[in-house]
Parts: structure tokens; C-alpha cells; sequence
């Protein structure tokens, strides 16, 4: 498939919406920024791999996604071992089998949120402002707030977390 230029531009421009995204896994500027970069150069190099028709900022938001777990299970398979001073490394490898069983349930429950929750939601935890939430929606952003709210609730309730910091913790 001949590269399209607009979908190259439409890629890049992109990038300030997947380092919004970015920063709500790694909770650093620097780190969201790497991850962002990283996210639109695979995107380029893979521009054969996305299906024209589909959404382009879903398939980069998976690419990130994706990059992070790798990153994160990479960065927890070896550490340093408390003795620096004799040069030992620890191998540690945690189990990963928790990880994909928990995306599922999430994602699980997120499908589950009612449409009009479910759609504010993803807007904002994909970076949107309540604002530019609200104009997509056709609401007012107080609407936009109570509906995020409502399903962050629920999604503690779904997944049986007691909450906000257990559920981001665990």
C-alpha cells in the first residue's frame, strides 16, 4: 500500500493526543513525551498494517498501549540488586499472568458502561478536554463531569475495587 501523505500528517498531528494518553500511564512529562514519540514513529514505520476505514486514533492508541506493557514488563524483568558494590544483578520475573486477565475485566466492564457513559469516558481518558467532550456530545460539561463520574463509579463497582487508589494500584 503507497504511503498517503495525509495519513502521514494525520499521524503526527496526533501526537499531542497520545502524550495527554501517554501521561496517564507513566505519570511523568518526559516519559509521556518518549512514549508518545515512540508511538508515532511505529505508527509510521507499520502505516501497512492499519486498515483504512478504521479509526486511526484507535489503532495508535493500541500501539501505545502496547508499547507501555512492553516497556513495563521489560523494565520489571531486571533489576539491580541491592548490593551494588558486588555488581550482582537480580533477575526478577514477576508473573505477567495477572496483567491481560485484568485488561480483560476492564475492558470487560467498560463495554458493559451505557453508551452515553462508556463515550464520555473514552473521550476524556483519551485526553479530550470536558470541554471538547462536551461540544462532541452535544452536552454541557457539567453533563460530561457527572457522566465520567458515573462511570468511574461503576467501574469500581464492576470491578469490586474500594477505591480510586486501590484500583490504580492494584
Amino acid at each position: 500500500m503507497p504511503q498517503c501523505p495525509s495519513l502521514q500528517d494525520e499521524i503526527v498531528a496526533l501526537r499531542p493526543v497520545m502524550q495527554a494518553f501517554a501521561h496517564r500511564f507513566t505519570r511523568s512529562d518526559a516519559d509521556a513525551e518518549d512514549l508518545a514519540q515512540e508511538t508515532v514513529l511505529r505508527a509510521l514505520r507499520n502505516l501497512d498494517h492499519f486498515t483504512p476505514g478504521t479509526s486511526l486514533k484507535s489503532w495508535m492508541f493500541t500501539i501505545l498501549r502496547n508499547q507501555y506493557c512492553s516497556q513495563y514488563k521489560r523494565s520489571k524483568r531486571y533489576r539491580l540488586a541491592s548490593d551494588i558494590s558486588e555488581g550482582s544483578l537480580e533477575n526478577s520475573v514477576p508473573s505477567d499472568q495477572d496483567w491481560p486477565l485484568r485488561l480483560k475485566d476492564v475492558s470487560e466492564a467498560i463495554d458493559r458502561l451505557p453508551e452515553h457513559m462508556r463515550r464520555a469516558l473514552m473521550l476524556v481518558v483519551s485526553g479530550r478536554s470536558y470541554a471538547d467532550a462536551a461540544k462532541d456530545c452535544g452536552c454541557e460539561i457539567g453533563t460530561i463531569k457527572s457522566r465520567v463520574g458515573r462511570a468511574r463509579m461503576a467501574l469500581m463497582v464492576a470491578l469490586d475495587e474500594a477505591s480510586f487508589t486501590e484500583a490504580a494500584t492494584r
